[in-house]
């Protein structure tokens, strides 16, 4: 019945039999023929085909869930013998945001691969919600994120302390009001914005302004909502996006306000038409943390890579 469930998830993984077929190098009439046999043993479909893409089925769904249980079971093993390779072998799967897999882990991930050249690296880009799924499934063996699971199901290892600003676009008559709390790129390079003795801005000053959101779901948008219901504004939010990275491009174009985390400043480059704001908020503050399923055998290859992650983090200090 399991047989064939690596045609049966590249599928359920691409939402087209064509995609799925060219990934596992195979026709499509063999490919949807071998699902036909597997749906056929199991006496009800496991995909819907009349939808574009097509969809799973409620058998479809518990099929997956069973498999990707399965395929937990045999990285598990297939990992333990990795071990016994001495990193002669193996694989290791990562997962992180636009930002986290563009600008964080491209050094740590390059300075594993020259200690250990034989291991193939999976780097994964989504949101949240999947990393998450993804990792408890067993599909990713780390994921890095500033999103606190609360869960106990995971654990956890500090990156970094990251600390979120009002990035406000020049073009902004507010900014006249709010002169003397301005920052600059080079102050929030030089940690300006953490030290006590720098003045935090009052939201009331752009509460007639235009704002940039995430969409719900993600962590700095929970944030900018609790900072804003902190300062009593009700903000006028004109565009709501998924990247961080996304809505600081936007607002230095001056669209709109937006959160924005001195860790993507330190990444980017100075923008001439953009003034930053410390915030007196608690919600303001918050860590990187890279998190692995509790009950997940701890690999040698996630074991090494997370040694990297601990140098690289006491170095930051």
């Amino acid at each position: 019945m399991f047989s064939s469930m690596k045609y049966v998830y590249e599928v359920y993984k691409e939402r087209s039999f064509s995609k799925a077929a060219q990934n596992l190098y195979v026709s499509q009439p063999s490919l949807s023929a071998t699902i036909k046999k597997t749906e056929d043993k199991i006496g009800a479909q496991i995909f819907d085909r009349s939808t574009n893409p097509i969809q799973l089925t409620d058998v479809g769904k518990q099929y997956i869930k069973s498999l990707e249980e399965i395929m937990d079971i045999q990285n598990s093993f297939d990992n333990y013998v990795n071990n016994l390779n001495e990193l002669k072998t193996g694989q290791l799967a990562i997962g992180g945001s636009n930002f986290f897999t563009s600008f964080i882990l491209p050094p740590l991930i390059t300075e594993f691969t020259h200690k250990y050249p034989l291991v193939k690296i999976h780097l994964i880009e989504s949101d949240t919600a999947t990393l998450k799924n993804m990792l408890i499934h067993g599909s990713l063996d780390l994921v890095i994120d500033n999103y606190d699971f609360y869960d106990p199901a995971y654990k956890t290892q500090i990156f970094a302390h990251e600390t979120l600003v009002l990035a406000v676009p020049k073009r902004l008559e507010s900014n006249k009001a709010a002169e003397k709390y301005q920052l600059t790129y080079k102050d929030i390079i030089n940690k300006k914005h953490l030290k006590e003795e720098t003045p935090t801005v009052s939201l009331k000053f752009f509460e007639n302004d235009p704002f940039i959101f995430l969409r719900r779901g993600n962590d700095t948008r929970r944030r900018a909502e609790k900072i804003c219901e902190d300062h009593g504004l009700s903000p006028k939010v004109i565009l709501k996006l998924d990247q961080q990275i996304t809505s600081y491009n936007v607002a230095c174009y001056g669209m709109g306000i937006a959160f924005i985390s001195d860790t993507l400043i330190n990444k980017t480059k100075p923008d001439p038409n953009i003034i930053f704001y410390k915030l007196d908020d608690p919600y303001a503050k918050r860590n990187i943390y890279f998190y692995h399923k509790q009950s997940k055998y701890v690999t040698r290859a996630m074991s090494e890579f997370l040694k990297i992650v601990e140098a690289r983090t006491i170095s930051s200090k």
